[in-house]
């Protein structure tokens, strides 16, 4: 299946549009970019892997009954998805005091939350990706209170399976960021879900192996996708 006409092109992917109207082709770019843009680099393969990994934790969340865009895998770096009506915010979910969660409420890093933290951003580069609540969503009108619910409900069911599945692989996720959009009335997982979008410590050593080591500088990035990728498999 070729590729159509670009419809978007974001930091590290590209949607284009597939002779199905209510399906799309999205390609993983190898750009890395950190601070909305402000960082930005290239790493050959980074691609290849968020697209593989995307593809293993989507499938993995399909069988188990979350509603996903992912309908296959194209080539190494393309993945053919459902075409949603994205919703403008990001639902960030957090385990672990890391980041800006961390700064904000002078946590020390890596201190275990007594519960999930579910947190909501407008979808807005220009604005930074502010830190919203359900008020600015309500007199904003960027959703209704039913799919918000369903958001933060379909969040806190993916957290558990993917903790489970991360687990799993000697990994702990410390936080993620997830995107929804409306396919009719229905709420479903977009995006992606890769080291670019969570943060995973190793279980035993709590090594980062994920995009914190490029906004850091600690290098090894290619290295830690690389095996992030490779648990994945190995502990299926």
């Amino acid at each position: 299946m070729g590729a159509g006409e670009k419809l978007y092109e974001g930091k590290a992917k590209i949607v284009y549009t597939t002779d199905n109207p209510s399906e799309l082709r999205m390609h993983f770019k190898d750009d890395l970019t950190a601070f909305n843009g402000q960082k930005h680099d290239q790493m050959a393969g980074k691609g290849y892997y968020n697209a593989q990994i995307t593809t293993v934790l989507m499938s993995y969340l399909k069988e188990r009954g979350v509603p996903t865009h992912y309908i296959r895998s194209l080539d190494d770096t393309d993945l053919l998805v459902r075409r949603l009506d994205m919703v403008p915010l990001e639902v960030v979910v957090r385990n672990i005091a890391a980041g800006s969660l961390a700064k904000r409420l002078g946590l020390d890093e890596g201190a275990v939350l007594s519960q999930p933290v579910f947190e909501l951003y407008y979808k807005n580069d220009a604005l930074g990706d502010p830190l919203v609540n359900r008020s600015h969503v309500r007199a904003m009108g960027w959703a209704k209170d039913v799919v918000v619910d369903r958001m933060i409900t379909l969040a806190r069911q993916i957290n558990t399976l993917l903790q489970e599945r991360f687990a799993a692989a000697g990994l702990v996720l410390v936080d993620f960021k997830l995107e929804f959009g409306l396919d009719g009335d229905e709420v479903v997982l977009g995006d992606e879900i890769t080291p670019d979008t969570c943060r995973l410590w190793d279980a035993g050593t709590q090594e980062r192996l994920d995009k914190d080591r490029f906004r850091r500088d600690l290098g090894g990035v290619m290295e830690a996708y690389q095996e992030v990728y490779r648990r994945l498999l190995d502990r299926k």
